[in-house]
């Protein structure tokens, strides 16, 4: 993963410290590229360890336009747990608010409700939405059956009209997909990038929503690519960066993925796809900014 070293490197280099919502100042730059070739293996980092099952099930959740976090709690996947919607539990740092907000599960109109229902009324985690608001990712898996082609395969989970309703305004906020010949591209668009902690869990789930939407439509993968747009390095991070740094990135092979009894993405389980051969240097302890 030497486009992600790469990217780590450039900000504690060239990074300028900024303020922000968290309290935590970071090294910031405005503007910068990941590219892999998903040929070349499951872009999952090797230079510390990354909860793979963690973001399959995160996957999963947006693909079924669920905003429950209790259905991620019953996967023993807590990386929700901070946040709820602001509409029940507005968003503080206070210890008594913080509180509340774990104890909320409903998360509001965030990723998937945005891809499987943009523009249907919000109501609740427990409402049923089916066949309200426009089903993007159904639009995008439709038009890359019928017409690949087509410039227009573009998924937006930024809905101005819903910020409000959301634990958090979309930091990926918009991908695409574009074929070329027999290959699936996905290219992401991301506003905030948390380079420690949120960037490997973006680059691995957007490379396992490629593998997907490759085999919904029957073709190879290609390249997967973001376009970040703040990208910053947390200041009690910055240990755990240059740590990283200092562990060789060729020293274990990307893994790579497979999936079994595929019928469609619709129906897909993250059980269903299988890690194989992932090796990695151990873990790096960093806390997450709320």
């Amino acid at each position: 993963m030497e486009e992600y070293h790469r990217i780590v490197r450039d900000i504690l280099e060239k990074g300028e410290w900024k303020a922000n919502r968290t309290g935590t100042r970071a090294l910031t730059i405005a503007g910068m590229k990941f590219e892999h070739d998903m040929a070349k293996g499951y872009p999952l980092l090797t230079t510390k360890k990354v909860p793979f099952r963690l973001i399959a099930s995160e996957l999963e959740f947006f693909i079924r336009g669920i905003t429950d976090k209790k259905w991620l709690q019953e996967r023993n996947n807590r990386i929700w747990d901070e946040w709820c919607n602001p509409g029940k539990v507005p968003y503080g740092h206070d210890p008594e608010t913080q509180k509340r907000m774990l104890e909320e599960p409903d998360l509001g109109a965030i990723y998937g409700f945005q891809w499987r229902h943009f523009g249907a009324a919000y109501k609740d985690q427990h409402a049923d939405y089916s066949h309200q608001g426009v089903d993007q990712l159904r639009e995008v898996v439709k038009k890359l059956k019928e017409h690949p082609n087509d410039r227009r395969m573009l998924v937006s989970a930024w809905n101005p009209m819903s910020l409000h309703e959301m634990a958090l305004p979309p930091c990926h906020y918009g991908f695409q997909v574009v074929v070329i010949g027999d290959k699936l591209n996905v290219l992401w668009n991301q506003r905030s990038v948390d380079t420690m902690l949120g960037l490997p869990f973006n680059i691995a789930s957007y490379g396992l929503l490629l593998h997907l939407l490759a085999l919904e439509s029957g073709m190879k993968e290609g390249k997967l690519v973001g376009f970040l747009g703040d990208v910053h390095i947390y200041e009690n991070h910055r240990d755990g960066a240059r740590e990283l740094l200092g562990r060789d990135c060729r020293a274990y092979p990307l893994p790579r993925i497979r999936t079994s009894n595929f019928s469609s993405i619709f129906d897909w389980k993250y059980p269903d796809t299988e890690l194989l051969g992932y090796q990695s240097y151990p873990s790096i302890k960093m806390d997450i900014a709320v």
